[in-house]
């Protein structure tokens, strides 16, 4: 009996100490899964970065004839991600979600003319500029109540709620419509349904240069302080940050930075 007990006794403890075993292989499986991974290693482990843009912003991110997602800020994106040896996955959204999308990491990154500006250096990072542009007013051709900034105060604004655009607009006493978008701001102006919108300069000369005599829309205001406009990412991600400043580095150094540049506007937009 007592033999027995003893066989009974071994055969319990050796599964208490495999179980033990066992799990402590588990745990450690879990805590090299949940390792503080940057969210650059991951990009790198993946070979992907996802890069959230609009898709609908010419002469900066919309789709050509073909139905390509094209323009200047969708070239420099894939030219970082070349320099870094990544694939460059494009998440095409709207303006107003896409702060929203960054915050709920559905992509790494944003490539779609965001200006910097305070209030939002204290949520996100940003790289180094990569395009210096300046704010215009326009209103629709020919129109005689809209000639200057100034005349905005009482106006209606068509705006992108979360633009550098807005708050100017704003600043100046005009009444917001919110657009998603640069092209439906010019269809409001052009129904008559908004009296102007302040927008980006290089966006509107391309706009009006497509569009020729069917534009109907007309700059006839301009801003002379410039704004930048960098790449953009989500807080406590430096290492992707410094890697992609890197890439913009060697981009601007060695003039790829100013070829794109010179392909979508005839001049160098990268500088002041």
């Amino acid at each position: 009996m007592k033999k027995f007990l003893s066989i009974i006794s071994f055969a319990l403890l050796s599964l208490v100490i495999a179980a033990c075993g066992t799990s402590g292989e588990e745990d450690n499986t879990s805590a090299e899964g949940n390792t503080d991974q940057s969210l650059y290693d991951q990009i790198k482990e993946e070979g992907v970065i996802k890069v959230g843009t609009e898709g609908t912003y010419a002469p900066y991110t919309f789709h050509d004839d073909e139905d390509k997602l094209t323009g200047y800020d969708v070239e420099v994106a894939r030219e970082v991600g070349k320099r870094l040896d990544l694939e460059v996955e494009f998440m095409e959204t709207k303006w107003d979600s896409m702060f929203a999308g960054l915050n709920s990491e559905r992509f790494d990154m944003i490539a779609n003319q965001v200006g910097i500006k305070p209030e939002r250096e204290k949520k996100y990072d940003f790289s180094t500029p990569y395009t210096v542009s300046t704010a215009v007013l326009v209103a629709k051709e020919g129109n005689d109540s809209i000639n200057s900034f100034e005349d905005l105060q009482g106006a209606t604004a068509a705006q992108s709620l979360t633009s550098n655009y807005k708050d100017i607009a704003k600043e100046y006493g005009a009444e917001i419509t919110g657009v998603e978008g640069f092209n439906p701001a010019m269809q409001l102006i052009t129904s008559g349904r908004a009296d102007a919108t302040v927008n980006d300069r290089l966006s509107v000369l391309d706009f009006i240069q497509k569009k020729g005599d069917n534009a109907q829309v007309e700059i006839v205001d301009r801003e002379e302080e410039a704004s930048e406009s960098a790449l953009m990412f989500r807080k406590g991600n430096e290492e992707l940050v410094e890697a992609v400043n890197g890439a913009l580095k060697e981009m601007k150094e060695d003039g790829t930075l100013k070829q794109i540049s010179e392909k979508w506007f005839g001049e160098d937009v990268s500088t002041k």
